[in-house]
Formats: C-alpha cells, sequence, structure tokens
C-alpha cells in the first residue's frame, strides 16, 4: 500500500512565498525610522544652532549659528544639510533642512526634505 505524503513541505512553501512579504516590511518599517530620526536630527541641529546664535554678536550671529547647527550632524547626514535661517533680533530663531535618505545615510535621497525650527530669546550683554 501507499501512504499518502499529506501536507509534508507546506510550511517550507508557504515560508519562501511570505519572504518577499515580510523583506518589504522591515525595508518600510526601517524607512519610517529614519525619518523620524531626520526630524529628530533637524530639531536638534535647529535647537544646537540657536543656543549658539543667542551668544555671538549679530554681526556673526549667522556664521556661527550655521557652524554649531551643522557641527552636530554627521558626515552622512551633514552633506546635504541646510540652515536656511538663522538670527533674528531679540528672539533668535534658526531652520534646519534635511534631506531623507533611501534606506542608509548617505545614499540616494528622497524628494522629501525635513524641516527643524527653534527659536530662544537672544541674551543681553551689558
Amino acid at each position: 500500500m501507499r501512504r499518502r505524503r499529506g501536507d509534508r513541505g507546506q510550511v517550507t512553501i508557504e515560508f519562501l512565498g511570505m519572504t518577499p512579504l515580510i523583506i518589504l516590511t522591515l525595508v518600510l518599517v526601517w524607512q519610517f525610522v529614519l525619518v523620524g530620526y531626520a526630524y529628530s536630527l533637524a530639531g536638534n541641529a535647529a535647537d544646537e544652532g540657536v543656543r549658539a546664535g543667542t551668544a555671538a554678536p549679530r554681526g556673526e550671529r549667522f556664521g556661527v549659528c550655521e557652524q554649531a547647527a551643522l557641527k552636530h550632524l554627521s558626515g552622512a547626514w551633514r552633506g546635504a544639510a541646510k540652515v536656511e535661517q538663522c538670527g533674528g533680533t531679540g528672539f533668535v530663531t534658526a531652520d534646519v533642512a534635511i534631506n531623507v535618505p533611501v534606506l542608509f545615510p548617505g545614499s540616494i535621497s528622497f524628494p522629501l526634505t525635513v524641516h527643524g525650527h527653534a527659536g530662544a530669546v537672544e541674551e543681553v550683554k551689558e
């Protein structure tokens, strides 16, 4: 008599069929993590720039603010980062724009730019 083999090997076939979906899900989750991290970096860079800009003389404010904002970004994130505004009278603000990379920082970027904004009251020197 011949025995039936049943469902032997079915789990392997189903796993192989689901593997691309599992990988795609992991890639999408990782990409969303990078978008969130880009927001965090942009906000922190703006905060650091404003902090340095409030203590700088008005004539040197933009350079000091921009340098401090970009200093805290790693090389891969700093490459496409821009400090769009850094200054003000009485209330110093900074806007930092960072491009969101595709899967790895330093690789190609999405056409999505993340903005961080921060502000602080100017320090009075007497």
